[in-house]
């Protein structure tokens, strides 16, 4: 963590100035910047490459519980707090539906207007019904 962050601010601040401040070796900066991604990181772009898939093929409104559904019906091995994970890391945040407002309310106590036309919409010139 102390890493990812000096690697993002180094262009405004000297690394060995960063590495003072957070209490890390300069020498362990460069050395997690040479090493390779762990086993753990490289099944993360993997399963994140799934559900990015599964996501679109969704149009954003699965989140981490349906999402690990889908993959795990697919035969992708994940747990839901790690599609959560992925997901947030990666900011697909699912939409979630509107709810349903009704506008109008038919059971009021107010004169309701009569029908003046029953219903025939048939007119001989404009403006008369």
């Amino acid at each position: 963590m102390k890493f990812t962050f000096i690697d993002v601010a180094k262009e405004g601040f000297p690394v060995t100035r960063l590495c003072q401040a957070l209490g890390v070796s300069p020498s362990g900066y460069f050395a997690w910047r040479s090493r390779p991604a762990s086993s753990r990181q490289r099944e993360d772009l993997v399963l994140l490459a799934h559900i990015r898939s599964a996501f679109a093929r969704s149009n954003g409104t699965y989140g981490s519980p349906r999402m690990t559904r889908e993959l795990q019906d697919e035969g992708v091995q994940i747990g839901r707090r790690r599609a959560a994970r992925l997901m947030r890391e990666n900011g697909l945040k699912a939409r979630q539906k509107r709810r349903f407002k009704r506008t109008t309310d038919s059971h009021h106590a107010f004169p309701i207007a009569p029908n003046l036309l029953e219903q025939d919409f048939s007119a001989e010139r404009p403006n008369q019904k």
